[in-house]
């Protein structure tokens, strides 16, 4: 009887071993299988890339004129360069711009060759040796208002300053350009926002292959500017706390209180730091552009004025930017110094004192306020300045 039960448990032990052999055997060659396609995967991958990033005729390769509209993004020229043959993929184009953080390239008529990688394409159009050369040239510089640059604007390219005011304003353009530019949400339509596209015309040089360029055509090129900085940092951006459009009001902030690079990033850290304990950020150039004058001192009446630009009577993000910030101010915004500081004080000179309690920074504002005092009474300002 005994004998009898062991035989059958004998077959159903040899029986499960050899399932969980041929299971084994199974996983095994799953297992191989997979790391082989993985394999070949990345083999593929990377002889794709190769190929699109090297040239497309490895030879004396064919010259090609190509041109490069104004305001044109990564993505635009992408898709031209690989429609007149010069690369193999305009898509990889736009990422791998994204990825080596490229920007800079200038508008005209290049002329390339077939046989350039994508690297030397990319080195020849920020370079700007084109063809043809620009017919009107000019730059804006960082931290201005918007109505300032307007008048530049009117001022190089023929038109007048009102002009430009009333297509910067106009609402059903604006409605486009919202359609057209990722950045532009319905935030720079808030009732009390002064200027729609305040923040957004980034200061940098421009060129022109028509002497008098359309209002639009200048204001788009700017945009598209702003656009492509706007992209290459997106990631950062959607990793903080803040929107496109509260990182440049941000910006605009620091663009107006720092002279250096390195104030650029420890001013943000103060900003931020002020925003994380639920601070007012009480920072000056947005009681100036609250009231719509440039100013050496803010005084005790400036504070009181009524407006969502004034950050010593609201707490958070201006409603929008006070000025058009440059790159690194921008960069600034989205990656701060990290510090303890929650004050900082700008001396006439352009030295930047920082301070983690309001004794110490009372104290530096004590020491170098007359400076201030001094240099308004030259330009005929003689209120009292804040404290």
């Amino acid at each position: 009887m005994s004998d009898s039960n062991e035989k059958p448990r004998n077959d159903l032990y040899e029986e499960r071993v050899s399932e969980a052999k041929v299971v084994r055997k199974i996983v095994f060659y799953s297992v191989i299988g997979l790391a082989a396609m993985a394999l070949i995967a990345i083999i593929s991958g990377y002889f794709y890339f190769s190929n699109a990033l090297g040239p497309v005729d490895s030879g004396e390769g064919e010259t090609v004129e190509v041109t490069i509209p104004i305001g044109s993004s990564s993505t635009q020229i992408g898709q031209i360069l690989e429609e007149e043959g010069l690369i193999n993929n305009g898509t990889i184009f736009r990422y791998y711009v994204r990825y080596k953080n490229e920007s800079g390239f200038q508008a005209g008529t290049y002329a390339l060759s077939t046989s350039m990688t994508m690297d030397e394409m990319i080195q020849e159009l920020k370079e700007g040796r084109v063809i043809e050369e620009p017919e009107l040239i000019f730059t804006i510089p960082e931290g201005r208002w918007l109505e300032d640059v307007a008048v530049m604007i009117a001022n190089e390219t023929g038109h007048e300053a009102e002009e430009v005011m009333s297509v910067l304003n106009d609402e059903e353009y604006l409605e486009e350009l919202i359609n057209r530019f990722s950045m532009l949400t319905d935030d720079i339509l808030q009732e009390d926002i002064r200027y729609p596209l305040e923040g957004y015309l980034f200061p940098a040089r421009y060129d022109f292959m028509e002497a008098e360029p359309s209002i639009q055509t200048v204001i788009e090129a700017m945009l598209s500017r702003t656009q492509e900085i706007i992209d290459q940092n997106m990631a950062e951006i959607e990793e903080s706390d803040y929107s496109v459009h509260e990182i440049l009001a941000l910006a605009s902030i620091i663009e107006r209180e720092a002279q250096t690079s390195e104030d650029r990033y420890k001013i943000a850290g103060v900003l931020h730091n002020r925003l994380d304990e639920e601070m007012r950020l009480e920072v000056d150039p947005t009681v100036a552009y609250a009231i719509g004058e440039h100013r050496y001192m803010t005084s005790f009446a400036d504070l009181k004025v009524q407006s969502p630009y004034n950050t010593y009577r609201n707490f958070g993000i201006p409603i929008g930017p006070i000025a058009n910030p440059g790159e690194d101010a921008i960069k600034a915004a989205i990656n701060p110094e990290d510090t303890n500081y929650l004050f900082f004080y700008a001396r006439y000179n352009g030295e930047v004192i920082y301070n983690e309690t309001y004794e110490a920074h009372n104290r530096t504002h004590q020491q170098y306020r007359q400076e201030w005092v001094d240099a308004a009474q030259d330009e005929g300002e003689t209120e009292t300045e804040t404290e």
